[in-house]
């Protein structure tokens, strides 16, 4: 695989790599992630069942489009009050949408982890014809009182940003050790492997991360969006989950018409190599379930 760039408008680009050919494919990562934090394995497991693997960059994270406004801190977050730059998820959809034009992709099987999850969402709320399918992985609706970070969790949120790459590594560790997995064994060096890879590519993320905090918390509630979404959907979410609570999952279920709710026992905020297997049977049956449905559909 081979870093690659696209233009998608509005000044904004991607930085994607592909993998594998067949069935588009869109992977679409969460809060201050990049590209690589959809596993190597994971994606090899997903191309080896057919599928043109796309996965990518978000806007100001990695090596895509950063935006150079000061992020919000604490206080402008629970007031609600944004520098007129601050983008949304409207946004970042737009963004995915422009991808999915530069890749030539009509349409494509979006599936989305954490904030990945509401960029999806809302992909395939505003722009259905787009949308073949949608897998959602322990992602919410924005709705109050629900699928909310722990209180322990805010706290790591918004610890002192890291200045070195050690000390970006050591405060991955810390923060795995919190919300990820706890029904699996903890994989220490490989999330020292990934945090060094995300510092390299792109040091001292913190300002980034902030504007995509950003702009969840400006998209506010959207479960009357989603209550729009026509494309089959399926929502996975572990039970161990300190970052987006189970019951993110379940409204997610509840408002997306007809989606199904997948439960994975001992599953945190993470993609635990333990799970890959499982992770891409769930994704492949679900997509491909879906292209059976629509090659049975009467033609007109």
């Amino acid at each position: 695989m081979s870093e690659q760039v696209a233009d998608v408008g509005r000044g904004i680009e991607l930085t994607y790599e592909r993998q594998g050919q067949g069935v588009p494919l869109l992977l679409i990562a969460g809060l201050g992630q990049q590209k690589h934090e959809w596993h190597d394995g994971l994606v090899t497991l997903l191309a080896e069942r057919g599928y043109d693997v796309v996965r990518f960059d978000n806007r100001d994270v990695g090596k895509s489009t950063h935006l150079r406004f000061r992020p919000p801190g604490p206080a402008q977050l629970l007031r609600k009050r944004w520098d007129p730059k601050q983008y949304d998820l409207g946004d970042m959809a737009l963004d995915t949408l422009g991808l999915l034009d530069a890749l030539g992709w009509e349409r494509a099987h979006l599936a989305g982890m954490s904030m990945g999850g509401m960029i999806a969402q809302t992909v395939a709320a505003r722009y259905p014809a787009r949308v073949s399918s949608l897998t959602s992985i322990f992602s919410t609706t924005g709705a109050a009182r629900v699928g909310r970070p722990a209180l322990s969790t805010w706290g790591r949120m918004f610890s002192k940003p890291a200045n070195t790459r050690d000390e970006h590594t050591d405060a991955a560790v810390r923060m795995y050790r919190h919300i990820g997995s706890a029904g699996f064994p903890l994989d220490e060096a490989r999330i020292r492997a990934t945090a060094g890879t995300t510092w390299d590519r792109d040091p001292r993320p913190a300002a980034g991360v902030g504007r995509q905090l950003g702009a969840i918390m400006k998209s506010g509630d959207r479960t009357r969006e989603l209550r729009t979404i026509t494309a089959p959907t399926l929502v996975l979410h572990g039970d161990r989950d300190r970052m987006v609570n189970p019951s993110g999952g379940a409204v997610t279920a509840a408002a997306v018409p007809g989606a199904r709710l997948h439960t994975l026992p001992g599953m945190g905020h993470d993609l635990p190599e333990a799970l890959w297997p499982t992770l891409a049977e769930l994704i492949d049956t679900h997509i491909r379930t879906t292209e059976s449905r629509s090659s049975d559909a009467p033609k007109h």
